[in-house]
């Protein structure tokens, strides 16, 4: 299965002070922004989102259709074609991708650990 760029997103307390932090660690803004409340930070080919009271819990977020760098890329697992492979290994989705159309859709599960993952595609 191809699920596209990885990032970790974090909920922060506090944007400015991670953002510092993460700075300090060699990431570089590459996306979003302060008045958003998100940042995504970018080292090298690793990701990691910034989002200060968007949602309760840590993420692991995968992006079918991009690379590491928000391109699109041509050969890559649609988000629906992956909802389908979960659901026929008996995972359990939180939300689920409409499946009558095509485009931009996301799915959510939860792995054993309790750990939020986010299919997230947006092309």
């Amino acid at each position: 299965m191809k699920l596209g760029a990885f990032s970790v997103s974090l909920n922060v307390k506090d944007l400015k002070t991670s953002q510092a932090f993460y700075k300090n660690l060699g990431f570089s803004v590459f996306a979003g922004g302060l008045e958003m409340n998100y940042l995504i930070m970018k080292n090298g080919n690793a990701l990691i989102g910034l989002f200060q009271g968007m949602f309760e819990n840590n993420i692991l977020t995968f992006n079918p259709g991009w690379d590491e760098n928000a391109n699109t890329i041509e050969d890559f697992d649609d988000v629906r074609t992956i909802q389908e492979h979960l659901k026929k290994h008996d995972i359990a989705l939180n939300s689920e991708a409409d499946a009558t159309i095509t485009g931009p859709a996301s799915i959510v599960l939860t792995d054993p650990d309790g750990n939020t993952i986010l299919i997230d595609q947006h092309v």
